[in-house]
């Protein structure tokens, strides 16, 4: 999976990180009250997120459009793994409050 390097760097690194297995690097990504919001529930803070890391599948990601709007950035993917429905194509991934050091704001929906 390649990330467009017009996207912004903490976005690319998210996706070169999100893939893998979890290891400090990834959450390292987000500030320490941040908020991961996936499948309608939210995950507020670090060890929040680990927990939410933990029971999720890990999965490869094919990027399929990157879109920068005036609410953040957005990432279209097809995801595929281990999981009912596998490849799932049409999932954003929308960063809406992030600087070049920290999310603080994931909004995984269709």
């Amino acid at each position: 999976m390649t990330v467009s390097q017009s996207a912004p760097a903490i976005v690319r690194r998210y996706f070169e990180l999100a893939g893998q297995p979890d290891h400090e690097d990834y959450f390292a990504l987000f500030a320490a009250d941040a908020v991961v919001e996936d499948e309608s529930t939210e995950y507020r803070g670090i060890e929040a997120i680990r927990r939410w890391r933990r029971e999720v599948p890990l999965v490869s990601y094919e990027i399929t459009d990157i879109e920068d709007t005036a609410a953040g950035t957005i990432v279209t993917v097809t995801i595929t793994g281990d999981f009912p429905g596998s490849p799932f194509a049409g999932l954003r991934y929308r960063f809406s409050d992030y600087d070049d050091s920290s999310i603080w704001v994931l909004r995984i929906a269709p």
